[in-house]
């Protein structure tokens, strides 16, 4: 079974030590080092990594966040590179499930906050895998979106999300959509069609989790 979680996290890793830990990330005000230490963060520490998704921990996830960001670099993303077998997220038997995605997106954080950057070719195989993860990621991104959200993927598929009303269509491959959905919209290669105010606002939208 191809390891695709495995070959982005590999992907990643070297891109994060070829750029240093000062370079930006599409996530608003991270660097390369922030980002490191959220990756740690969610594999290593179970007692601050509720703070990603839950409110109430935030403030303990930060800290620990910080606290992780201010090591060495390199030790960092060696650490990033070699996952512990315990770590109940990337473990053999949960790698693909709970990082083929995660990984993804984070070494495209990197590459998109470059200058001249341009979409990669996935492997048809990645494609088919990120597209069984859309239908999930549309219902929760767009559940309060005030329109009907047909989203396609030509040669995958089709599903509709959001509240209904007005009428959307966001078009791309696999792998744009999921960026798309998960915040990432003004570096998602894809096509929204629609009146123009529906449209201006899912692509300004605070689509993710």
């Amino acid at each position: 079974m191809p390891r695709y979680a495995r070959a982005e996290r590999e992907a990643l890793a070297d891109l994060m030590l070829e750029l240093g830990p000062d370079a930006p990330t599409v996530n608003e005000g991270w660097t390369t080092r922030d980002l490191a230490a959220h990756l740690l963060v969610r594999e290593r520490r179970p007692d601050a990594a509720g703070g990603i998704l839950l409110p109430p921990l935030r403030e303990h996830g930060e800290s620990v966040r910080r606290r992780i960001a201010a090591g060495p670099y390199p030790e960092l993303v060696a650490r990033v590179r070699r996952p512990p077998l315990w770590s109940p997220v990337s473990n053999p038997l949960t790698d693909e499930l709970a990082n083929g995605l995660e990984f993804f997106i984070h070494h495209e954080d990197v590459r998109r906050a470059r200058p001249g950057w341009h979409p990669r070719d996935l492997p048809a195989g990645q494609q088919r895998v990120l597209w069984k993860r859309v239908g999930l990621l549309a219902r929760m991104a767009l559940r309060r979106f005030p329109a009907e959200v047909l989203v396609q993927a030509p040669g995958h598929g089709e599903l509709r999300a959001g509240r209904g009303g007005g009428r959307l269509r966001v078009v791309g491959a696999p792998g744009e959509l999921v960026l798309f959905l998960t915040g990432r919209q003004r570096v998602a290669r894809v096509q929204v069609d629609g009146p123009g105010e529906g449209a201006d606002r899912l692509r300004a939208a605070e689509l993710g989790f």
